[in-house]
């Protein structure tokens, strides 16, 4: 089910996000390249108890695509204005991918807001990463993406794509890569696409880690969930981190790959509605 894109104007650039439900607060991080839209499967589900809001980050998805800063902190610092201009004080934290590494981010910088920490398939935890976006943060990739992103080639895709759709095949997983690799077509987010890239990946793996401030969040409710055939980020990523937070849960789904939450929706929703009946950090901050 796909719910419909609101907007609002940020600091001069504009937003889009979707905003279901009510109910305490989750916010819903979406990874390198992607969108709002790789959360349809189980938005529906979390706002019958939820308030669930899921943003385009900047650069990305139908949102402005400015020439600015695309680092983890700003992504943050974007975060935490936009729930200030929807009126929302705390919030439970989900971050797929990239958006895991802003997630925790945002509970580092604002730990304040935050009730829980759900981190799926999760960057910002190790070296390891795809070999392919390893290649594409080398210097002259902006030559190279055009070429391996074409309309042409776009274009045929999305025939086959559709004609699949009316057989009934359906690959939830190529379904979130191919959308991923379409949205490159366009010049101002591929522009956008290589600065959030390059500001965590180089030709050596990923050049961010969370792992030695973790323990920062020995206090904050935290689930991991990770498919045991992650290819992009891997499960050991996952294990290391449930290691060093003291409490932290961690689900390895088999058989699923980098995107839980398309591949196995069902079974996310399960894990997120066990998590959320547990006591948020502020009520530990309270007690």
């Amino acid at each position: 089910m796909t719910h419909e894109y609101e907007h609002l104007d940020l600091h001069g650039d504009r937003v889009a996000y979707r905003d279901v439900g009510t109910g305490d607060a989750l916010l819903l991080i979406h990874g390198m390249a992607g969108s709002s839209a790789t959360w349809d499967a189980i938005i529906a589900p979390l706002s019958t108890r939820h308030r669930v809001i899921a943003p385009d980050l900047p650069g990305h998805g139908d949102s402005d695509k400015p020439r600015g800063d695309y680092s983890l902190g700003a992504f943050a610092a974007f975060l935490r204005d936009l729930l200030d201009e929807l009126d929302v004080r705390t919030v439970t934290v989900v971050g797929q991918s990239l958006g895991g590494g802003i997630a925790m981010q945002f509970t580092y910088q604002h730990p304040d807001r935050c009730d829980r920490l759900v981190l799926i398939g999760s960057g910002g935890l190790g070296p390891d990463v795809n070999w392919m976006l390893r290649l594409l943060a080398a210097p002259g990739a902006e030559l190279v993406l055009p070429v391996i992103a074409p309309g042409p080639v776009l274009r045929a895709g999305e025939k086959v794509r559709s004609w699949a759709s009316s057989a009934g095949i359906r690959s939830p997983r190529a379904d979130q890569t191919w959308r991923a690799y379409s949205s490159l077509a366009d010049a101002d987010t591929r522009r956008a696409f290589l600065r959030t890239l390059r500001s965590v990946v180089d030709h050596r793996g990923q050049a961010v880690s969370a792992l030695n401030r973790l323990y920062l969040n020995a206090e904050l409710p935290t689930q991991l969930i990770w498919g045991d055939k992650d290819n992009i980020i891997p499960v050991d990523h996952g294990i290391a981190a449930h290691e060093a937070i003291p409490g932290s849960r961690l689900e390895v789904l088999p058989g699923i790959g980098h995107y839980p939450h398309a591949e196995a929706p069902d079974e996310v929703v399960r894990i997120l509605d066990d998590f959320l009946a547990t006591a948020p950090a502020r009520a530990r901050r309270l007690g």
